[in-house]
Formats: structure tokens, sequence, C-alpha cells
């Protein structure tokens, strides 16, 4: 299912991620996810609300090892527990970025993807493309209120 963030959901990424949110003040929580097995660590931070220049947005970032990605003005979130990860998203423009952050403490990012690409049939993309398109596509349910991936 799609969400909008709010403090409340914010216990569901926690769930999905088999992590507990720490608050970091009023609209800050971080989750830290380890994976023993693989020897990967990375901390998720959500920060609802932020202001700049008046406007409120919504800010995720991924602190990894040698790795740091922000998405700015997220906009919702699809959170599935039978995939163990957590899609954040943003659209505008006919374009789609996306941070997917796995319970195994993986992390992806893709950047302005055309929405053509998240329509159109994966099949006929290059396989790099694909990837990003099958990755995503689980935002072009945005809209839809009775759908559940779960």
């Amino acid at each position: 299912m799609i969400h909008t963030f709010t403090k409340e959901n914010i216990e569901n990424i926690g769930k999905v991620l088999g992590t507990k949110p720490k608050p970091l003040g009023n609209d800050v929580f971080r989750f830290e996810l380890k994976n023993e097995e693989e020897g990967r660590r990375l901390a998720l931070e959500i920060h609802l609300g932020l202001e700049v220049e008046g406007e409120k947005m919504n800010m995720v970032s991924v602190y990894a090892s040698n790795t740091f990605l922000q998405l700015h003005n997220c906009t919702a979130f699809i959170a599935s527990d039978m995939l163990k990860q957590v899609t954040f998203f943003r659209k505008a423009r006919g374009m789609t970025s996306g941070l997917i952050v796995e319970q195994g403490a993986g992390c992806s990012l893709y950047a302005n993807v055309s929405d053509e690409v998240l329509k159109g049939d994966f099949t006929e993309l290059p396989e790099d493309l694909m990837m990003c398109g099958v990755a995503l596509s689980l935002t072009e349910t945005a809209g839809l209120d009775d759908f559940s991936f779960d």
C-alpha cells in the first residue's frame, strides 16, 4: 500500500526493515540495519516536514560504507513485507526517482526514470534499463486506493 509520511506510519517502515525507529528530535527518525552474514550495515534517516525556503518537504538519507544517498522531496513510500524492502519515491514532471532500502542492509537508487519506461513493456527494454523499470513499477500504483502489494 502506498503511504504518505506521518509519524504514525514510521513504525510500519521499521517492521518491514526488521528494526525500530529511533527518534532524533521531533521529525527525524533513524533506522539502523545490519547484515552480519554479508558484512553490510546502513543507516536510514527520514526527515518529515523539513522546511526549505518556507516550503516543507520530506527527505530520506542513507548512510553506508563509502556511500551517502539522499532523496529530496520524497512524496510517498511503499513498505512491502513480502519483498522485505521499502521503496521511497518522488514523482514530478513525468519522472520518478526512487530509493529502495532492503531489510538485509541493501540499497538501490534510481533517479529521473521516465514514466514511459515504467508504463512500457519491460521485455522490450535493454537489460540495465529493465531493472529500474521493474524496481520502480510499484510506484505506478499511486492513486489506487485499494492497491496492496503485501
